[in-house]
């Protein structure tokens, strides 16, 4: 029953992937809508991240967390490599942890 549950999610998952290439051209939003669109994906992962930053298990997350994706969020900003952006935000963590 498990391999039959995990079989139709993945054809599942394959039909929607596959519904927006194929219905693109066929489905038109008016220019509002589009605009809509595009401005909900950003405020979703500013939604996320920020949720992620600020919080641990239900509550208020310690100040090494932020302060560590505030070092990538300016790193990211400033293009630099994504291992770098990763290295700096855990060391500024962990340092900050360690004091």
């Amino acid at each position: 029953m498990i391999v039959a549950a995990m079989l139709t999610l993945a054809v599942g998952t394959y039909l929607i992937r596959l519904a927006g290439p194929l219905l693109r051209t066929r489905i038109t939003f008016p220019p509002g809508a589009e605009r809509l669109l595009d401005v909900s994906a950003v405020v979703l992962l500013t939604a996320l991240v920020a949720v992620t930053a600020l919080t641990e298990g239900g509550g208020p997350a310690d100040a090494a967390r932020p302060a560590g994706v505030l070092v990538a969020g300016v790193l990211a900003w400033r293009k630099a490599p994504f291992m770098a952006i990763v290295l700096a935000a855990a060391a500024t963590t962990a340092l900050l942890r360690l004091l």
